[in-house]
């Protein structure tokens, strides 16, 4: 079983696309000729030293009794072993450092090629929601792009956007977080939350070292880009804008027509109303150029899930941002989300998200929308399913499949979603792209 095993992480090496094979041959090559220079010198040795002792001994090793063919074959099989044995100890001997319990190299190598192979995917939205399908898509590509927005005014990322001037770092050190390569010591410490102490309570670790980092660097772009160093991870976290905006809504209170005006992402779900409309202030700031790029090129563009009118749409509504996503040949897919959020979604079907969304930047923006259609579990008070919608059923955009998280089940389960993104690419485009 083991002699199995130890055949099948041989063979792996040779799998296409791991760009091991090309340096094997000229390993290979500098060892054949290396050897046909040795057989020269022992030839020539054989033919002009005089006859001693050692000369019969070194025929006998060179296997002289044994017909021709039978020599090649035992000579080249034992040279092959022996130079895979080696450059098998050598990676062994100088990755592992690297490598985490249990890997083997030739897995790790393979599931990062294929990962670097895999599509550009941008993904647009904020909070818990884009962390999850962070979490679920980096299995299968790194070339992911996470935009969040920098609206945020609330909690910790509040405190430090008033009291530093900086971006809110909190959405884009969630998704840093979830794009790590590993839930190591230092993921957790990002997300490590300070609790009682002076100065420090409410504040995440991550919040205060990006903006630690802003201050060192010289700018917030270059801070959350040494962040994701740190942690390593797959993809990038792009803001939005650089820009200092405020997300403005126009609501109506409960149970009435009177209409009032909320400034603010954090007071906006408070209000506990229903939302008309949002928008930025000021309502003309540039787009993250990395971002237009990012789009530009994307294979695949997912938008959501995530708070509707406080994580989705605030990216949307930078002007040169929804230019982007509209001119990008990219698959566009919104994901629905699968609970009601408290004061901000109160009773929203699918159709309602969709009908929202289309208020604010257009119809036609998205080619598939992805719901979930499993309700088997139990919500949390004040909190209900998103229910299609029967203006809904018939359109042919709609994609339904079991999302459910079932801990979570207010939430997507990160596997199931991704799989399911990566299954209508591959529809779309075929396994290889």
């Amino acid at each position: 079983m083991k002699f199995k095993e130890n055949l099948r992480q041989l063979l792996l090496w040779l799998s296409p696309g791991l760009g091991v094979k090309r340096w094997l041959t000229f390993v290979l090559a500098g060892i054949t000729l290396f050897a046909v220079g040795l057989a020269y010198l022992l030839l020539d040795i054989y033919r002009t030293a005089p006859e001693t002792w050692w000369l019969p001994s070194l025929s006998y090793l060179a296997l002289r009794f044994l017909p021709r063919p039978i020599r090649i074959l035992i000579f080249a099989t034992i040279g092959i072993g022996l130079v895979s044995f080696g450059i098998w100890g050598l990676n062994r001997a100088l990755l592992r450092p690297f490598l985490r319990p249990g890997k083997q190299v030739v897995d790790e190598l393979s599931k990062y090629r294929r990962q670097g192979q895999g599509p550009r995917i941008v993904v647009i939205g904020g909070g818990h929601g884009l962390s999850t399908l962070l979490r679920g898509l980096k299995a299968y590509t790194r070339n992911l792009t996470a935009v969040v927005t920098v609206a945020d005014d609330g909690g910790s990322s509040g405190k430090l956007r008033e009291s530093m001037g900086i971006l809110p770092p909190g959405d884009i050190r969630n998704c840093l977080a979830a794009l790590s390569n590993d839930e190591t010591m230092m993921t957790q410490l990002f997300q490590y939350r300070f609790s009682g102490a002076d100065g420090l309570d409410g504040h995440s670790f991550g919040n205060l070292f990006i903006s630690a980092l802003s201050n060192i660097t010289g700018s917030f772009e270059e801070a959350v880009a040494e962040s994701g160093r740190v942690l390593s991870v797959h993809g990038r976290v792009l803001p939005s804008t650089l820009h200092n905006v405020k997300l403005v809504a126009d609501m109506t209170l409960p149970h009435s027509a009177y209409e009032v005006r909320v400034e603010g992402e954090s007071r906006i779900p408070e209000f506990a109303g229903k939302v008309q409309r949002v928008w930025l202030e000021p309502d003309n700031a540039p787009a993250f150029p990395p971002v237009i790029r990012a789009l530009l090129a994307a294979d695949v563009i997912v938008i959501g899930p995530g708070s509707l009118y406080t994580s989705i749409l605030p990216n949307l509504l930078v002007a040169d941002l929804l230019s982007a996503v509209e001119a990008s040949k990219a698959l566009k897919l919104f994901v629905c989300n699968i609970a009601s959020q408290a004061g901000e979604t109160d009773s929203y079907s699918c159709y309602d998200h969709i009908a929202a969304l289309e208020a604010h930047v257009g119809k036609n923006l998205v080619e598939l929308v992805i719901a979930n259609d499993n309700q088997e579990a139990k919500l949390p008070e004040n909190t209900s399913w998103t229910e299609i919608g029967d203006e809904l059923s018939g359109d042919r955009r709609l994609y339904t499949a079991d999302l459910l998280d079932t801990e979570h089940p207010w939430r997507h389960d990160s596997i199931a979603l991704a799989q399911t993104i990566m299954n209508l690419y591959f529809e779309r485009t075929g396994p290889l792209g």
